[in-house]
């Protein structure tokens, strides 16, 4: 199978909400591994299904301490504010003052259907909102002023443009079973 494409700003299915996982199965475990090496390889810090195509409620991470993979994760309480200057793999080389809550509690699953409960702070609850956003449809244009907004879009364009076309790959419009 071909690497995964990381899809970038414009693709529509960054901007759908994605659904739930209902079945966690070998399919979904291996589209994971992809995802880890794609996320690797641009490199990052998270991936989320919809940023390869897959509209799907699920994530992979490595933030230094070993991967992980998070299913149908969702926000419980959070707390505090902190401005990062964050980045993502899907609006490439452009970065923003961003403010999110500095501490969270989050409910997930795992790729064994183990229930997840986890308290992050600082860069690990940062990523987790980040990725979380990509499964609601959000991207970091949507934190931006306007004139940011205007400015950002400006550049992605002219990155689009001359960005060479590509043939479609056996990685474009994966859907899990």
């Amino acid at each position: 199978m071909a690497p995964l494409r990381i899809r970038v700003y414009g693709d529509p299915v960054l901007r759908r909400v994605a659904q739930d996982v209902t079945d966690i199965d070998g399919a979904m475990a291996e589209l994971c591994q992809e995802m880890l090496a794609a996320m690797y390889e641009a490199p990052g810090i998270g991936l989320a299904a919809p940023q390869v195509g897959v509209s799907q409620r699920f994530f992979v991470y490595d933030f230094g301490e070993g991967p992980g993979v998070l299913v149908n994760p969702e926000i419980t309480e959070s707390d505090g504010e902190w401005v990062y200057n964050e980045g993502c793999l899907s609006v490439p080389e452009l970065s923003w003052e961003i403010v999110r809550p500095r501490r969270i509690h989050l409910k997930a699953h795992d790729l064994h259907g183990n229930e997840l409960s986890i308290e992050a702070e600082d860069l690990e609850a940062r990523l987790f909102q980040h990725e979380l956003d990509h499964l609601a449809g959000r991207i970091l244009l949507d934190y931006l002023d306007e004139d940011q907004r205007r400015e950002a879009k400006r550049v992605l364009r002219e990155q689009a443009m001359s960005r060479p076309s590509r043939p479609a790959s056996a990685g474009d419009g994966l859907k899990l079973p």
